[in-house]
């Protein structure tokens, strides 16, 4: 093209567009750059069906790993008895609980304590009712980490009381047994 077509070239397309208008233009090109990102999509959506019919493993059987035996009984016994706490610490456990309680912004009254021996499984029970007042969400707080730093502690049961609903303070009760095991309690496998 030389510079006189060149420039009616221009001049035709400037004249074009005046008459169909500019909006009509800018409809033009996002029905067109639409079209495009559709037959794109079209293609990632073809792949995505290939692979998919692809056996998800190639691996025999033969080179499969095996799970390993279960446990026995007596190995099983040990475990539970590992994960137990010692009798002889129950008082520092609840001195814990009144820790977090108070790292959690509650409120901790007097608990109600009682212990308990379990003559068949040798297993001490230690349950603790703690009634605590503070935020709803520190009350969740304080049992997570409770049942988090006490993995032997059982979280029996919460209740929550709110005497009006403007109150941001709720009253709750928290019932926790702790499991605990005498120091000479010692299972062989």
């Amino acid at each position: 093209m030389n510079g006189v077509q060149l420039s009616a070239f221009a001049l035709r397309a400037r004249l074009a567009l005046a008459r169909v208008g500019a909006p009509a233009c800018v409809a033009v090109l996002l029905c067109a750059a639409g079209a495009a990102g559709w037959a794109w999509l079209l293609s990632q959506r073809a792949a995505q069906v290939a692979l998919s019919a692809q056996p998800l493993s190639t691996s025999t059987p033969e080179t499969l790993v095996s799970a390993p035996p279960p446990p026995t009984a007596d190995q099983n016994l040990a475990a539970f008895y590992d994960v137990l706490g010692e009798q002889r610490y129950a008082e520092q456990q609840v001195k814990l609980l009144f820790r977090l309680a108070a790292k959690a912004n509650l409120t901790l009254s007097q608990g109600e304590y009682k212990s308990a021996y379990d003559k068949a499984s040798r297993v001490s029970t230690y349950q603790i009712v703690l009634p605590v007042k503070g935020p709803y969400a520190a009350v969740w707080q304080f049992t997570l980490q409770a049942l988090r730093a006490m993995p032997f502690a059982a979280l029996d049961e919460v209740s929550f009381r709110r005497d009006a609903i403007t109150d941001p303070a709720v009253e709750a009760r928290i019932r926790l047994t702790l499991y605990l095991k005498d120091a000479q309690t010692v299972v062989q496998p």
